[in-house]
């Protein structure tokens, strides 16, 4: 079997470098190019390899001024594990009233990211 070359966009920076990894046989990056700077060799490294996602929603508020507030993960989640983590974030309510930063669920679905309310949102 023969190295599979991946095509990606760098995200990290605006530049959006068009960077190449060559993976083995083993599916191990074997080589980098297209990159300007370190950054864009360590994204593509872990995009090929572990993805991982910031999850951003909205969580049902009750008794707020909004009838929603929007949350976020407080950290990367593997990819493959969004779909869990969007299951566990439709389960959520809370009371108002919800403030910038209140942890809303701890470790979403397991995965080691608390959910953050994102905006602040004030009882009626």
């Amino acid at each position: 079997m023969a190295n599979q070359i991946r095509e990606l966009t760098c995200i990290r920076c605006p530049m959006g470098c068009q960077i190449q990894v060559t993976l083995n046989e083993e599916k191990e990056v074997v080589n980098i190019t297209g990159n300007t700077c370190p950054r864009g060799a360590e994204y593509a490294a872990a995009e090929v390899t572990h993805p991982m996602r910031t999850v951003t929603s909205t969580v049902k508020v009750i008794g707020g001024e909004l009838p929603v507030v929007s949350v976020k993960t407080a950290g990367d989640i593997p990819k493959d594990g969004i779909m869990a983590c969007m299951a566990a974030i439709n389960q959520v309510q809370v009371k108002a009233p919800v403030h910038i930063g209140d942890v809303l669920l701890e470790n979403a679905a397991g995965l080691g990211a608390d959910l953050v309310a994102t905006r602040d949102v004030e009882a009626i």
